[in-house]
């Protein structure tokens, strides 16, 4: 297949366009416009629907329900724009309707600046609506790692469904990659495999086929059952669909512990070490959530292992995982920046290297 020469955001456009999404709405904010001005042109020349939205609140809802059709819907932000969608997507979690959220994260908090953090990790893991739920959630490092995961990501929303949300720095969205493309899906809506979805129903046919997409329980009993099988279907999700690299980490010395593009820089500074004979190894997680916790601990406990350093883009929320993980069985350090300061190579090479004097 030929590569092609793609923004991150217009491949990430396109690689749900041929995932079959046919309906986008949303809402312009820097850095992840290009996505929704993309989809604008694409969507007609394809037969679906680009609806600007007026706020972002109206546009979660707009995908509230499309998606409760059956149909594949997708939607983009960034940072602020994801947190006034919070609600939206807290009622789509509780509705079970599946759709893909896409967060270009900025700096921040609060309006912040334009340029790409990793500072939204909480919101998108720990669950930024109210009630007890969770995204499978999607962290990649490429822009083509973006399109690879972007086909699988509705698929994996209707297995379990679930709202897939990929947190991707502003760093994605606007650099420029040659990228493979995937091959069209002609997907339609069958009502046969998705029962739950609103696809028509008319007086005098079987009421029990009658979709009602909803998130309210008023009884304290309907809503514990209700909340038994998410709690239920999140573990399944736990046990089945976690994704993780590992990077040089036979022997390893040290383990760093990054997501998103941090982890390419994670990399260049790994290669540096070898050259002053450090052996670094690099463990990323894919999915945040779930986060593989099994994974992260049987690379960090190794017995060659000395310590191991997260570095993010963020003041070290990741952090809290990596540490739970670990559970005190080996020193954890961090470095990193807030305020969009991306880690450079030699900081992360002379982090390491304090680390290793004691420092």
């Amino acid at each position: 297949m030929a590569l092609t020469l793609m923004k991150g955001s217009e491949a990430i456009a396109e690689a749900a366009i041929r995932a079959g999404a046919r309906y986008f709405f949303g809402y312009p904010i820097t850095p992840q416009t290009e996505i929704p001005e993309y989809m604008s042109a694409r969507m007609p020349e394809i037969g679906g629907c680009f609806l600007q939205a007026e706020s972002e609140v109206a546009a979660i809802n707009m995908v509230y329900g499309a998606a409760g059709t059956g149909a594949r819907v997708i939607t983009s932000s960034s940072s602020p724009g994801v947190s006034l969608k919070q609600e939206g997507i807290s009622y789509c979690a509780g509705a079970k309707v599946p759709a893909v959220i896409i967060n270009v994260m900025r700096g921040g908090p609060g309006l912040g600046n334009i340029q790409a953090s990793q500072g939204d990790y909480f919101q998108g893991v720990k669950g930024g609506g109210n009630g007890d739920y969770h995204l499978l959630t999607f962290a990649p490092s490429s822009v083509q790692e973006a399109i690879d995961l972007m086909m699988v990501a509705y698929d994996k929303a209707e297995k379990y469904r679930i709202p897939v949300l990929f947190l991707a720095d502003g760093i994605i969205a606007q650099m420029m990659e040659p990228v493979e493309l995937p091959e069209m899906v002609d997907y339609k809506v069958d009502p046969e495999k998705k029962p739950w979805a609103c696809t028509g129903w008319k007086p005098g046919d079987d009421p029990e086929k009658r979709g009602i997409i909803n998130s309210i329980y008023i009884d304290t009993e309907s809503l514990a059952v209700h909340n038994d099988a998410l709690q239920a279907m999140y573990k399944e999700v736990v046990a089945n669909e976690q994704q993780w690299e590992e990077y040089n980490c036979e022997n390893a010395e040290y383990i760093i512990t990054a997501f998103g593009t941090v982890a390419r820089i994670a990399k260049s500074a790994i290669t540096e070490l070898k050259a002053k004979g450090i052996n670094v190894g690099l463990l990323r997680p894919i999915t945040v959530w779930p986060f593989p916790y099994d994974a992260v601990k049987k690379v960090a406990t190794q017995a060659s292992v000395k310590a191991v350093l997260d570095v993010e883009l963020n003041e070290g929320q990741m952090l809290e995982d990596v540490k739970l993980a670990i559970n005190g069985a080996k020193d954890v350090d961090f470095f990193g920046h807030c305020g969009s300061q991306m880690p450079t190579t030699d900081e992360i090479v002379n982090k390491i290297l304090s680390m290793k004097e004691g420092k």
